[in-house]
């Protein structure tokens, strides 16, 4: 698997973050080669939009289009910061649009022992375990 990840991003509550943030990861199957172009611009889009929503710490993207699968790592200073992003307008807007081209979704979010910067190790290993 040939991947891409782009380095971790810091968002406005890097700042001040909270002893024990939340961290969301997620892994988005597309159905087809011919969905990864639509599907990576929509992704640039919400993680451009999501740098700068209240309570991110940060995020990262990691992509193997050739293998039709991106993954999301991001921290937040609470669930309810969290939670507020992803009813946000281009978040919303990008599931709508991506939903008939995804074959496969999963997510997993949990307390980080620290404010540190999350890993794709400990990522990994949670989704696999919500699958």
């Amino acid at each position: 698997m040939l991947a891409m990840t782009l380095p971790w991003s810091p968002g406005p509550a890097a700042q001040q973050p909270p002893a024990r943030p939340v961290v969301m990861a997620a892994e988005l199957k597309v159905r087809g080669l011919r969905h990864v172009p639509g599907f990576l611009r929509q992704s640039l889009k919400v993680r451009s939009r999501a740098r700068r929503a209240p309570g991110a710490l940060g995020v990262t993207l990691r992509a193997a289009p050739l293998d039709r699968t991106f993954w999301v790592l991001s921290s937040w200073s609470d669930r309810e910061a969290l939670a507020a992003f992803v009813r946000s307008g281009t978040h919303r807007r990008a599931m709508t649009a991506l939903r008939p081209a995804m074959e496969h979704s999963a997510f997993a979010s949990w307390d980080a022992e620290s404010a540190a910067e999350p890993g794709w190790d400990e990522a990994r290993r949670r989704l696999a375990a919500n699958r």
